[in-house]
């Protein structure tokens, strides 16, 4: 290690501290060890810790690597205990230790219209058991059907039910989104469908002030926007990107801003926390010169980023943002040569500590990356081209903070979202500055609008902005080439990207010749290894012989893999339907590197020797098979397996999304007596089998 990665490491301690605790956070949670395992290994390093420093001088010289290997052992142990202690599975007082006879929950949220409910986060506050309440935690997500809504639900709302909650299970469709994996890192487990029938409202109100009185806020900052900016389209984007309000966002105008690239200025996030933070810099300038007035300026900095944190719903991306840069204001505050990485790395711990399971969301990744990655590459990136008139060269810095931050968040956004979009400078030149004079436009808008003259023209001029950027990243979307879909790596694949960075980086900031190269060579054969994966995952898919019965809700979706074609059958509506291809299909066929399409029209099929026969609608008298390897049972047959049986050999039966809730018990209860394998997609997720 040469003197300056060990001078940069003693100015960064948080980031020696932070390798083990993420350490500790994964171990953890992919392991499951028993708590008090971790436990006895805290208590015992904590022990052993100070014996160390009885020890003479010179032996805690010479071996202080024990030290360091005891305080990595506490980290990592801290980190575990962390994980599972916000596992609300692991609580006491979990509600699913308990056999729900009835409920009494709270409304944790406004309500969210859907197209056929209102959605909202919940808490059980008691459950109704032997007629006693019983006091347990846990969070559920509740939608009320949208006839059973009257004016008293809302925040606060209390309720009494008798309706079963419902778990919330992954789909299983390969390389799809794990939902519940997601909702559980939230602390929400399960669900529940509410008609009119079902509940009770009680006339109580349960809310917390600070939550109502930001509710209100949000509540007149939209009245404001709906009221002085025009058209469905702009009013919508308006209050995405100054409060982070999405209800009513169009859905093919968020696609497009994904494509191109520029997601992130709709989605309240770093970018929007570092344009107020830098706001406020501007308004408090005049106090950065007085060292008695430096405490007051970082305290009002961050005052006004804690509220518009919560005035933007308090979402996790807003609140890391804000820890991030509160952490920056106090390093810079305590020390102006403070380090940025200790900065970054004591956010990152603070937040991993308050939540281990950030470490697992894409936002909570790509915030780190990207300002990480501006903090290294921005200026060698910036020192390409040296322009002399003043706003080029304001135009090519925004580039290269462009071109820096995708550095190194590429590879993270590729590993999640499976595309990178080629036009990305182009975009960003355009739609950052333009969507950041929009959100202080937005902010002015609201100052002034008791003054209806100056808020109807600032309302026009935002409009006219935002149908400027909306159009702008519209022709952008439609240039060839514009998206580079398809693409899929695994986290080993990812991490080797990481690794060639790393080693390119660490040869090209040392003067030595032989850490030169030895980072050269090490960032090659990264390289080498990458591609070697992908050949090999390439070669793998050339052979692959899979059928691929999907968990779709109310839709049938069969998919034969035979090399990297596809055959699919089932339903149209499965082709055409944006969300489902985007969120069932697309992934799949992503992670299997299919290529090309075929539709079957029939409902039996042969491949090799394997049989599959699809039943949707009506059984023929006369089967056409003898034997049949997997059959799939879709919509509402009037089918009796234990007849059927007598005609045909099954081997498998296949339940999908689409058929009768009420008839799938019957079907269960045959295959179980019969001796039949069955498979339910709702309750087991996708079915999918390898042909020999």
């Amino acid at each position: 290690m040469t003197v300056a990665q060990v001078y940069f490491l003693r100015r960064s301690p948080f980031i020696r501290l932070l390798v083990p605790l993420i350490a500790g956070i994964i171990i953890q949670w992919y392991c499951q060890f028993q708590i008090i395992a971790w436990i006895l290994t805290l208590v015992l390093t904590v022990i052993a810790l100070p014996c160390f420093f009885f020890l003479p001088l010179f032996q805690r010289f010479s071996k202080n690597w024990i030290a360091g290997m005891l305080i990595v052992n506490a980290i990592t142990a801290v980190g575990a205990i962390l994980t599972w202690k916000n596992d609300i599975r692991n609580d006491s007082n979990w509600f699913g230790h308990h056999q729900i006879a009835g409920l009494v929950a709270v409304v944790d949220e406004a309500l969210v219209e859907k197209n056929r409910s209102f959605k909202a986060n919940a808490r059980i506050k008691y459950l109704i058991k032997d007629s006693q309440l019983v006091k347990v935690k846990g969070r559920f997500i509740i939608y009320f059907s949208k006839d059973s809504m009257d004016e008293s639900i809302g925040y606060g709302s209390v309720i009494i039910t008798n309706a079963q909650l419902q778990p919330i299970r992954r789909s299983g469709n390969p390389g799809g989104f794990d939902y519940a994996r997601y909702s559980l890192f939230q602390g929400i487990t399960h669900q529940l469908y509410l008609e009119k029938r079902d509940f009770i409202t009680l006339n109580e109100k349960e809310t917390s002030f600070v939550t109502l009185c930001l509710i209100r806020i949000r509540e007149k900052v939209i009245s404001i926007l709906q009221k002085f900016i025009k058209g469905k389209e702009e009013v919508g984007l308006a209050e995405a990107l100054l409060i982070g309000y999405k209800n009513d966002l169009d859905k093919s105008l968020v696609q497009s801003y994904s494509n191109t690239g520029v997601v992130h200025v709709i989605a309240i996030s770093g970018l929007h926390i570092g344009l107020i933070y830098w706001l406020l810099i501007f308004i408090t300038r005049p106090m950065a010169g007085n060292k008695n007035l430096q405490w007051l300026q970082a305290v009002l900095i961050m005052g006004g980023l804690w509220g518009f944190s919560l005035l933007a719903g308090a979402q996790p991306s807003v609140l890391r943002s804000a820890v991030m840069f509160t952490c920056i204001i106090i390093g810079n505050t305590i020390s102006r040569k403070s380090s940025i990485y200790n900065s970054l790395a004591f956010s990152a711990f603070i937040l991993l500590c308050y939540n281990p399971y950030w470490l697992w969301d894409a936002g909570f990744q790509l915030s780190y990356t990207a300002v990480l990655s501006i903090v290294i590459f921005m200026k060698p990136v910036y020192s390409i081209f040296f322009i002399r008139n003043k706003y080029v060269d304001m135009v090519w810095k925004l580039n290269a903070v462009t071109i820096a931050a995708q550095i190194l968040t590429g590879p993270v956004s590729v590993f999640h979202f499976h595309q990178f979009p080629n036009y990305f400078i182009l975009t960003n030149m355009i739609a950052v500055p333009l969507s950041s004079a929009i959100v202080l436009g937005e902010i002015l808008l609201c100052a002034v609008s008791f003054l209806p003259i100056a808020a109807n023209g600032i309302g026009s001029l935002l409009q006219l902005m935002i149908r400027v950027m909306n159009d702008y990243i519209r022709i952008i979307e439609r240039l060839p080439m514009s998206i580079w879909s398809g693409l899929y790596i695994n986290l080993s694949q990812m991490m080797l990207l990481y690794f060639m960075i790393a080693a390119l980086l660490a040869s090209f900031s040392t003067a030595q010749k032989k850490f030169r190269i030895s980072g050269l060579v090490t960032s090659i054969a990264c390289c080498m290894a990458f591609f070697c994966f992908r050949s090999i995952s390439f070669e793998k898919a050339k052979k692959q012989n899979k059928l691929i019965i999907y968990n779709i809700p109310k839709l049938t979706a069969i998919e034969i893999y035979r090399s990297r074609s596809n055959t699919f059958i089932g339903d149209s509506a499965a082709l055409f339907d944006e969300y489902v291809k985007t969120f069932h299909l697309r992934p799949s066929r992503i992670m299997h590197r299919i290529s090309g399409e075929n539709i079957w029209r029939h409902k039996f099929l042969n491949v090799g020797n394997t049989r599959i026969w699809v039943i949707d609608s009506i059984v023929p008298a006369r089967p056409v098979t003898k034997e049949v390897d997997v059959l799939v049972i879709t919509k509402n047959p009037r089918l009796y397996l234990s007849d059927l049986a007598g005609k045909v050999r099954l081997k498998q039966v296949v339940v999908d999304g689409s058929a009768s809730r009420r008839r799938v018990v019957y079907w269960k209860k045959d295959c179980d007596s019969l001796g039949i394998p069955f498979h339910d997609t709702t309750e087991k997720g996708a079915f999918v089998m390898n042909f020999n």
